[in-house]
């Protein structure tokens, strides 16, 4: 993290501490090294409306370097001190650093108490994860998964990014998780919905460039981070941390997807029907940013796990794995065409077992005829055992050609009666 306050790093690093002066005293021993400093505070209002002033610590070029070697990374992707945004309060990063609390719900680990004078030594503590008395929910992690201000180069390289690249506030990348690859995007409501927006459509131009790699062509995210398990780009997670009504938060969620719509909105890809059927079809998610949104209060209470994310193109409030699923695209509609046509074969197989039944029927109630003796199946108007029906016609043909025809009678011509 570029800026934290002692509280901040407690409930990240040590949570099973009772407060923060712990945390304190090993930033006062860090900065005597000259490896840290408190270029600036902060006043945050607790829940109860109690306005606390907390310093705000930060790492001097001394401890990034420090901290490269001991988190074996290169110094370049330390990122830099922040000590200018200490000193105007770092509103901004303090929201990334919240973030971070909720997602990682560091679970408190059980402390050693220390020994007093003429007091015994007691068994080590035995604390369990809980928020407000309750068992904490489950966090996205390890802390060491997590990285801050990632470029992100619409043009140009990772380190020489082009004009109108971004930096994600915060990247999880972890393969085998849930989500594997997550880009975090931390809105305190300083900025307008066109620019959150606008980030939205560079994360698109960013995830759409490709790169040559040992000859094959891939995604220039995939050079770095790992792969997605699901098609299309990684999530994007908005988290709106602004504590304002459920209604004016719901508004700018809102009017942030509608500016961004072209990017996250699957494209319905329509199949053919005849006449009378109902039509089918899938979205189709190529090229589209998965968009995810939430407020730090949801995450804070719930977890990254929790039902808190609303997917843009979804209908409601979902935990992470559901929300970052395309329950639309053509793995359902497959499924759907899969069930049709074994509805169909099922069907035929149906129709023809009726037809074989009604054949074995037929045959065993055949007869021949004592006539012409052809064999004669059951009809209407045949009397089983009886002649077929050829034979029948042909028998009341000849009966009718052997009544002799009666004359008319009466006429201008009859005779008078004597």
């Amino acid at each position: 993290m570029k800026i934290a306050t002692p509280d901040q790093i407690r409930r990240l690093m040590c949570p099973g501490t009772k407060d923060a002066a712990t945390v304190r005293g090993g930033l006062k021993d860090l900065e005597a090294e000259r490896l840290t400093i408190s270029p600036g505070s902060a006043v945050h209002v607790r829940e109860d409306g109690v306005r606390v002033t907390e310093k705000l610590w930060t790492l001097t070029p001394a401890g990034l370097e420090a901290a490269a070697v001991v988190l074996d990374r290169p110094a370049r992707e330390m990122g830099g001190t922040a000590k200018a945004a200490a000193a105007s309060g770092a509103k901004h990063a303090r929201a990334v650093t919240e973030t971070l609390a909720a997602f990682l719900q560091t679970p408190p680990e059980p402390t050693q108490p220390v020994v007093r004078k003429h007091q015994p030594a007691s068994s080590p503590a035995t604390a369990t994860p809980t928020v407000g008395g309750a068992a904490a929910p489950t966090g996205l992690g390890p802390l060491a998964a997590w990285s801050t201000e990632a470029v992100l180069p619409v043009g140009g390289t990772f380190l020489s990014p082009a004009r109108g690249s971004l930096r994600a506030d915060l990247v999880f990348a972890s393969p085998g998780a849930v989500a594997p690859l997550l880009f975090v995007e931390v809105d305190n409501g300083t900025e307008g919905p066109p620019v959150v927006a606008d980030k939205v459509a560079r994360y698109a131009r960013f995830f759409a460039r490709r790169a040559d790699l040992n000859g094959r062509q891939l995604p220039l995210w995939r050079t770095v981070w790992p792969a997605s398990p699901r098609e299309g780009h990684p999530p994007v997670a908005l988290v709106f941390t602004k504590n304002v009504g459920p209604a004016a938060i719901q508004a700018r969620m809102s009017e942030v997807g509608r500016l961004a719509r072209e990017h996250w909105r699957g494209t319905w890809e329509g199949d053919y029907r005849s006449e009378g059927e109902q039509s089918d079809g899938y979205r189709d998610y190529d090229g589209k940013v998965p968009l995810l949104a939430t407020t730090l209060r949801l995450l804070t209470q719930h977890g990254p796990h929790g039902p808190v994310w609303w997917r843009y193109g979804h209908t409601a409030w979902q935990p992470l794995d559901d929300a970052i699923d395309n329950p639309d695209d053509h793995r359902a509609h497959s499924a759907r065409e899969d069930a049709r046509r074994a509805a169909e074969e099922a069907d035929r197989e149906r129709q023809q077992r009726a037809y074989e039944e009604e054949r074995r029927q037929l045959e065993a109630a055949k007869w021949v005829c004592p006539t012409c003796r052809s064999r004669v199946y059951p009809d209407d108007g045949l009397t089983p055992g009886g002649e077929c029906r050829p034979c029948l016609n042909h028998r009341q043909r000849a009966a009718a050609e052997a009544t002799p025809e009666q004359p008319p009678t009466g006429g201008i011509f009859r005779r008078r009666r004597a």
